[in-house]
């Protein structure tokens, strides 16, 4: 509904953030955005609210009368330059040595909560670097790892969302991370899911625009505003190692923290 100021200005209701993100993309069924900020977040529109016992999946209104399921981590594009940092290289140079590595890092497991961490409940925790050895111990290897680190915390939060009934069947890539060479040839097989990347924009503004398009226009449903995409990557045919990254990062976890 509109209503008008004195003035003639038009005034109607808006939105959040991740809600106006999830209406600038134009989220379909199964789309569930992945957003590589310095925080990382996992979000997809549902038609029920979400009621995790955990608390790992919030429950949101949606901008378009459903509801947004959403888990956020505290570590993701941190993860990546913090590793750069460590390594004496920069964002550039840590794709470079993370794409030279084998495909499961040797064993190398990160679990990346540098600072600390709010998916899981960790406030406390650090970063913990686990199956070091002589032939790991190289810039390569501890490259790789952090990027799968940061990507088994958010494949973690897709199962989340899974786990309360949120359909999961292609991500959507977005944020300064998902500018990363290797966070994009990774990212499929560790999420077990294709993976879309939109083209770099702002699109909490682009779903405020949208918005208010809808309430101007007095439609049932918002205008369709198309996406455009920057690439498309498959689950690849020989990603038998992602499956054994996840289980040594849980497996970690586990020991770490109980």
């Amino acid at each position: 509904m509109v209503g008008h100021t004195a003035s003639g200005i038009a005034v109607a209701a808006g939105t959040g953030d991740n809600m106006g993100a999830a209406l600038g993309l134009g989220l379909g069924t199964g789309d569930v955005v992945v957003s590589l900020g310095t925080s990382g977040t996992a979000f997809a529109r549902h038609d029920r609210p979400a009621a995790d016992p955990t608390g790992a999946v919030q429950s949101f209104a949606d901008a378009e009368g459903g509801f947004l399921p959403l888990v956020c981590t505290l570590n993701a594009a941190r993860v990546l330059s913090a590793g750069a940092t460590m390594l004496g290289t920069d964002l550039a140079g840590l794709d470079r040595l993370a794409l030279a590595a084998e495909p499961g890092a040797g064993g190398l497991t990160l679990l990346p909560y540098l600072d600390g961490e709010r998916t899981p409940n960790l406030p406390d925790a650090t970063g913990t670097l686990v199956g070091l050895t002589r032939a790991t111990m190289t810039p390569a290897h501890l490259a790789r790892a952090s990027v799968l680190g940061m990507l088994c915390g958010m494949a973690d939060a897709l199962d989340a969302l899974r786990t309360n009934g949120v359909p999961v069947s292609r991500v959507l890539l977005i944020g300064g991370a998902a500018k990363s060479p290797a966070v994009r040839a990774l990212a499929p097989a560790v999420f077990g899911l294709p993976v879309d990347v939109p083209e770099d924009g702002e699109y909490v503004a682009r779903g405020a625009a949208r918005q208010a398009a809808w309430v101007l226009s007095g439609d049932a449903e918002p205008p369709r505003w198309g996406r455009r995409l920057v690439g498309s990557f498959e689950v690849p045919d020989s990603a038998d190692w992602a499956g054994e990254v996840r289980e040594r990062y849980a497996g970690a976890r586990e020991h770490v923290y109980g």
